[in-house]
């Protein structure tokens, strides 16, 4: 009867963790159709923007611009963009190992911009200094927070602190698919594509006035369009991860209930046994 209970016991604790991860997925996934529609949204205006960067890497000679300028890499931030807590799958893993693999790579003294406590969490206790840390809300990333970023970033490679800026998210493909990448923001360079070779423009009102507009408005929208696919990728991987516990939970009250009625079927079998061995020995 003591293992019968303790059977019992395991059964009530899985099905109340049932609940909550089916209450978790379902919250996950209303909050993965938002963030995948801003995704969505957002993905034509990079992408617009993106290709105008091209276009006009092919004008020839550009005036300078402090995001522009490059130089030898002695020290370097990257922004890290992971969850505020866990229960996402391997989520926050691999972007943590992502990092981990770049910083090993990357020559130069590695500083981290932590989004999501996960990440600079865990580097903050292994002695890489984090310099900035921003705290994004469950339900994802807002514009203030990509502004905040930025301007951190900006600031740290204007003055001369960093030598270059690098971003490490996680592409949104799909609910089951996101893809941990690292993204060089600055210094700017034009993006690879085919430029179109060399060509005529006419720059209204002034070249300098349009780099100083297009340049921190660019490194802007790389750094929301980050943000946006890291928090889709992060809902979608909780969802599938939320599923798989729910269904694990949902086969292991099958396992427990099973052998409880063994156990019980055992124990009503014992009491017969006893009492008709009782009966036969006051027969005797």
């Amino acid at each position: 009867m003591a293992n019968l209970k303790l059977i019992r016991q395991r059964i009530r604790a899985a099905k109340n963790i049932q609940q909550i991860t089916k209450a978790m997925k379902l919250v996950a996934a209303a909050r993965l159709k938002k963030a995948t529609d801003r995704v969505l949204e957002a993905r034509p205006y990079a992408d617009k923007l993106r290709e105008f960067m091209i276009s006009l890497s092919g004008a020839g000679e550009l005036p300078a611009h402090p995001l522009m300028e490059k130089r030898p890499v002695r020290n370097y931030a990257l922004i890290l963009i992971t969850a505020e807590r866990g229960l996402a799958g391997s989520y926050n893993t691999n972007l943590i190992r992502r990092a981990g693999e770049f910083l090993k790579e990357t020559a130069g003294k590695g500083h981290i911009i932590g989004v999501g406590k996960k990440g600079h969490g865990f580097y903050g206790r292994r002695g890489v200094p984090v310099l900035h840390t921003v705290t994004v809300p469950a339900a994802g990333a807002r514009y203030s927070d990509a502004l905040e970023i930025a301007t951190k970033a900006r600031d740290l490679y204007v003055s001369g602190e960093v030598d270059a800026v690098y971003i490490c998210y996680s592409k949104f493909y799909s609910a089951i698919r996101q893809t941990p990448q690292i993204v060089q923001l600055l210094p700017i360079e034009a993006p690879e594509g085919e430029s179109g070779g060399s060509l005529d423009f006419d720059f209204e009102p002034d070249a300098e006035s349009l780099m100083n507009t297009l340049l921190p408005r660019y490194f802007q929208t790389l750094v929301w369009q980050a943000l946006l696919e890291s928090t889709a990728s992060e809902h979608g991987a909780r969802m599938s991860a939320m599923t798989s516990a729910t269904d694990n939970a949902g086969k292991m009250i099958q396992d427990l209930t099973l052998k409880a009625n063994r156990e019980r079927q055992a124990s009503i079998t014992t009491e017969i046994l006893e009492v008709v061995g009782g009966a036969e020995a006051l027969k005797a």
